[in-house]
């Protein structure tokens, strides 16, 4: 369970305080999944670094039941240019000295499941942005983790390569049984991905809605008449903040 009570959150700017999110409050539940989504500039890429523990909130509190361990993936894949695939992937568990042999299996796993096999020695310059993203979401499941955060990992991928990678943002989420939390600016993706969906108003972003979103993860769920009534939904509650009207 992540629970987020009453979060404030300010930046300095010249010596002026200058506020980014104003009294943030939801529940994300065990195994559930999250989207964050909203204009350009309302605090979602801050309210996620806050959930990971990359930034602390100026007031309010962050509960997150036990000690989980953690995933990140950012908007521009994080992956490092002089490290091959195999190195990429496997150094969140160099970094906790698990022993060779174990890094072995586990990044040579994860390279099967990702559809990676026979790239393990290239270079993420010499992969599609498709594939890099791959890379970057295996390297964030090999260490196993419980929850998953996104920053808008899909964003600068074409239609159809964005889509199979939600499919298999969603396989990994159902299979691993991990919390996903995902910002994005597509309204689609947030629907397609987001079980419960936290909509954020221009900056100092408030939350203007919590959509409850159970079709996420059925199949066919982008076919069926209730996605395109939920995306009516959030485009409609996107359109009236837009427009400075109260939703």
């Amino acid at each position: 369970m992540i629970n987020v009570r009453s979060v404030n959150l300010c930046f300095d700017h010249q010596t002026v305080a200058r506020p980014v999110l104003q009294d943030i409050s939801f529940q994300i539940p065990p195994y559930g999944s999250c989207a964050i989504i909203g204009p350009s500039g309302c605090g979602k890429t801050s309210l996620l670094f806050l959930l990971s523990g990359l930034l602390q909130p100026d007031s309010g509190e962050i509960v997150i039941a036990g000690t989980p361990n953690c995933g990140t993936i950012l908007q521009n894949f994080g992956l490092f240019p002089w490290k091959t695939v195999y190195q990429n992937i496997g150094l969140g568990l160099v970094l906790q000295r698990k022993k060779k042999s174990f890094i072995q299996e586990r990044v040579t796993r994860l390279l099967r499941e990702m559809g990676l096999g026979g790239f393990e020695e290239h270079y993420p310059g010499q992969l599609s942005g498709g594939m890099q993203q791959r890379v970057a979401l295996a390297r964030a499941l090999a260490t196993e983790p419980e929850i998953l955060f996104m920053d808008e990992p899909l964003s600068s991928l074409d239609a159809l390569t964005r889509e199979r990678l939600q499919n298999l943002i969603l396989d990994v989420w159902q299979a691993k049984r991990i919390t996903a939390v995902l910002v994005t600016h597509s309204i689609e993706e947030a629907v397609f991905l987001g079980r419960r969906i936290i909509v954020l108003s221009k900056r100092p972003g408030r939350i203007l809605r919590i959509v409850d979103n159970p079709g996420a993860g059925e199949p066919d769920y982008r076919q069926s008449e209730y996605f395109f009534h939920q995306c009516g939904i959030l485009r409609e509650t996107l359109k009236g903040e837009e427009n400075g009207q109260q939703t």
